[in-house]
């Protein structure tokens, strides 16, 4: 069924929005064989599902009318994983339900319930929620089923995933067995078979998934580097692409904690997205992302349902995806709407061949790329500097005078190297990775600049201790009377913490540690013999625990160590998850 013969007020929405064609789904779902039937359908991640499965159940509700009588028990219950996703549901049905007089109420946490209450007390068409709230609400009686004629699951996979089964089932057990239960699921696992099989009865089968499964629109890359480049690399992603809005996924909350804090040390606008968040502070992580204050956020891929920025170019696996299908959802985020995208996979040498048979299987076309270098981000730069600083701009007479005053003050060559550097110090440095090419092993690396010679220090704090480099950079700062460009690389172990400085100021800064030093001092920090490889293999040789830098690795979930007074540390306990 094409648009235009769909019910006139749905028909004058879809044009108004400016929908030409209905998508795969949307055309699959208007089909006459799926008219009135349940449905399992599979869809791609941005595909137009909620239009769909708002114009596949239109017929039920309007019952051949033009416009929907007066609100009462609603007719139609959409359940979503999410708050996000549910408001973002809620959205999309208002318009296309618009002209039909459709009373609409979401139902999710974080929101008043007595004035969901209500709302549903003056009745209403359609109920969108998630299913916690939704089943609180069937229990205290604010939610009547009985005259339900159709009832949408959206990204039911997801539920199951988060554990909402029981809600699922004591929803749907309160609903009447004549109603359609329409299933809408990116992946097919046997949870989802065993639901459908339940609560549907002769469900057709609608998927819409491609067999490359990937969007047409992403750029798949793959990135092999050393375990201990993980992070590094992903700061150079960040600097290389310097993405309008990146998201970077992580596997658990405990992750993505220490990788936000680590970028934001380094410079870059970044918010956090976990099941930790309240849903107070996910508000805040979303709207600054929207309004531009931050451009990265660091995510599980929980979290990360239902979120929807047009702005978002860039999608990075900092952790492999545990199958194709995650891999997907994840990409999904980006190449959105005609945009194009790219997704970035940092793959760890040890697992390369996992990955390459998990894109063989999926039929996911990625490229094998290296890393961006130092040199390649500071080219990618100079390239947009130069845009920026040529593009036509607007002058007032206040600029044109401030110009004139600059010029009578220096050169013209002065003035436009004083710009370049303005603009270069408002960026994070780019990161010097061990990682040769994409598939070989590392090759000798190339010492930062400033650090060709460099002495190697050693901190008695380690991962143990909780030792992170939030705190630890400015403990160093301050005992050592040095900036934060005279610290090198910081490598944290589980029983200390590895820094270098300048061999040129290595005596200066001892001399400050030992000059800073109190009676009560916990923090010890001694020079190391030689470089921590080399240290860790004298030590091997002698029998004694070696001190090579670990590989990147994530903690069990605790909290940096509190300066409590002067020169001493207290760890606070870990806490339970």
């Amino acid at each position: 069924m094409p648009f235009s013969q769909l019910p006139p007020a749905l028909g004058a929405a879809v044009a108004a929005r400016g929908y030409a064609a209905p998508t795969p789904v949307q055309a699959a779902v208007l089909e006459a064989e799926a008219h009135g039937r349940d449905l399992v359908v599979s869809a791609q991640t941005g595909s137009g599902k909620t239009v769909a499965f708002g114009l596949a159940m239109a017929a039920d509700l309007l019952a051949g009318e033009d416009k929907l009588g007066p609100a009462g028990a609603p007719l139609a219950l959409v359940i979503a994983p999410t708050r996000e996703l549910a408001l973002q549901v809620s959205r999309e049905l208002m318009w296309l339900f618009e002209q039909t007089g459709a009373r609409i109420a979401t139902c999710v946490g974080g929101m008043d319930p007595s004035r969901e209450r209500r709302t549903l007390m003056h009745g209403t068409h359609i109920v969108v929620g998630t299913p916690g709230r939704l089943r609180d609400h069937v229990e205290r009686g604010a939610l009547q089923l009985s005259a339900l004629r159709v009832a949408v699951l959206d990204e039911a996979d997801e539920m199951l995933d988060m554990g909402f089964r029981e809600d699922l089932e004591a929803i749907l057990d309160a609903t009447p067995d004549e109603r359609r239960t329409l299933l809408f699921s990116a992946t097919m696992p046997a949870p989802i078979v065993a639901l459908a099989r339940r609560y549907q009865n002769n469900a057709l089968r609608i998927s819409t998934v491609t067999e490359e499964r990937g969007h047409g629109d992403i750029d798949y890359q793959a990135m092999a580097v050393a375990p201990a480049d993980i992070e590094h690399a992903v700061v150079n992603l960040l600097r290389f692409h310097e993405a309008e809005t990146a998201m970077l996924f992580c596997a658990t909350r405990d992750n993505v904690r220490r990788l936000h804090a680590s970028l934001t040390e380094r410079g870059f606008a970044v918010v956090a997205l976990s099941g930790e968040h309240s849903q107070n502070e996910r508000n805040h992580a979303l709207q600054a992302l929207r309004d531009r204050r931050a451009r990265v956020c660091v995510a599980t891929d929980v979290a990360a349902r239902g979120i929807d920025l047009p702005s978002l170019s860039l999608v990075v696996h900092v952790e492999i995806p545990r199958d194709a299908e995650t891999l997907q959802h994840r990409s999904g985020r980006t190449g959105r709407a005609g945009k194009k995208g790219t997704a970035v996979l940092i793959v760890p040498y040890p697992r390369r061949k996992r990955v390459e048979a998990m894109l063989r299987g999926a039929r996911i076309p990625a490229r094998w790329v290296p890393v961006p270098s130092a040199a390649d981000i500071r080219e990618a730069d100079s390239t947009r500097l130069m845009s920026v600083l040529l593009a036509p701009v607007e002058a007032t007479d206040e600029d044109r005078a401030l110009a004139q005053r600059l010029l009578a003050e220096r050169s013209a060559e002065d003035i436009a190297m004083a710009l370049v550097q303005v603009h270069r110090a408002r960026m994070p440095e780019p990161e010097e990775l061990m990682s040769g090419d994409a598939g070989g092993p590392p090759p000798p690396r190339e010492p930062r600049p400033g650090f060709e010679q460099s002495t190697w220090m050693r901190l008695n704090i380690g991962r143990d201790q909780n030792a992170d480099p939030r705190w630890v950079l400015p403990l160093l700062c301050r005992r050592g009377h040095v900036s934060r460009s005279e610290i090198g690389a910081i490598r944290i172990t589980a029983r200390e913490t590895l820094f270098e400085v300048p061999t040129a100021i290595a005596a200066r800064f001892m001399d400050a540690v030992r000059r800073t030093a109190e009676e009560a001092d916990e923090f010890e920090i001694l020079p190391m013999d030689g470089a921590p490889r080399e240290d860790a293999r004298r030590h091997r040789r002698e029998g004694k625990p070696g001190h090579a830098p670990k590989p990147y690795r994530q903690p069990g979930r605790s909290e940096a160590p509190k300066p409590h007074r002067k020169g001493t540390w207290r760890a606070k306990p870990d806490r339970a998850k």
